[in-house]
């Protein structure tokens, strides 16, 4: 277990972000949790930490929003899902730290070029109907990144925005398809030991943080607007996912 406190004071507050995000306020949010702990710990053990976290989050989540996710498009996200969360459990353990601080801050980097253009640009996009093809490719990459480093909540607003769905039951439907993924997630953690005694009982910690999160973002989702909290929460991400890497790429070929 971690006992280092200036691991707590940077923990504390990363959890209760996610935690709202999980809530449906600032969807952005969780692609925030493992850069900006990987600032202070292996990528890999802050993964393994938030897993539990986020299963929790998840099912008081799935009460909050019951009911209002769309059926059709979780049927053709999740098969694509599964297979990209297969590849990311094959691969995890073949990569060392330094690449995967290089590849959760590209992505992170990345999450906020989409923020700050693609995803103005496709909600400005003519309405989509759901489709099997893109719904499966962006499935699979969600699954893939969100194994590596639980941010696939940009992959699927990709998916998703176009589709013009209502506020509650895009959130409905993010929370519900992350909701199984991370549950299916525990399985290849725990086998392949990156779940291991220590990092639970750091989970374990952080685990009253847990529902707090989750309902002030079920709060927020219905009183205010989360345009200041992307802003800051991107902004945020940018800076951890310029140092990730370069402290990455510096320890490759440094």
């Amino acid at each position: 277990m971690i006992s280092d406190l200036s691991f707590y004071l940077l923990a504390i507050p990363v959890v209760v972000l996610v935690g709202m995000s999980k809530g449906g306020f600032g969807g952005g949010f969780g692609t925030l949790a493992v850069p900006l702990l990987s600032l202070m710990i292996d990528p890999r053990l802050a993964a393994a930490i938030l897993l539990p976290i986020l299963c929790s989050m998840d099912a008081f989540s799935l009460w909050s929003f019951r009911g209002t996710w769309d059926k059709l498009n979780l049927k053709i996200l999740l098969p694509g899902a599964l297979l990209g969360t297969i590849a990311g459990a094959l691969t995890f353990e073949m990569t060392n730290a330094d690449w995967v601080r290089v590849i959760i801050g590209l992505l992170s980097i990345y999450f906020v070029a989409h923020y700050l253009w693609g995803k103005h640009f496709l909600e400005r996009l003519e309405q989509r109907r759901p489709n099997k093809i893109a719904g499966s490719f962006w499935g699979s990459i969600a699954g893939y990144v969100s194994y590596i480093a639980h941010a696939g909540g940009p992959p699927i607003a990709i998916y998703l925005l176009p589709q013009h769905l209502s506020k509650s039951v895009l959130a409905g439907t993010t929370i519900l398809f992350f909701a199984i993924i991370n549950f299916i997630k525990l399985i290849p953690y725990v086998w392949l030991g990156q779940i291991s005694g220590g990092s639970f009982f750091t989970s374990l910690a952080l685990l009253p943080l847990a529902p707090f999160g989750v309902w002030l973002g079920v709060y927020l989702h219905h009183r205010v607007s989360d345009r200041i909290f992307y802003w800051i929460s991107y902004g945020f991400l940018l800076l951890a996912g310029i140092k990730l890497t370069y402290e990455g790429a510096w320890g490759l070929w440094g």
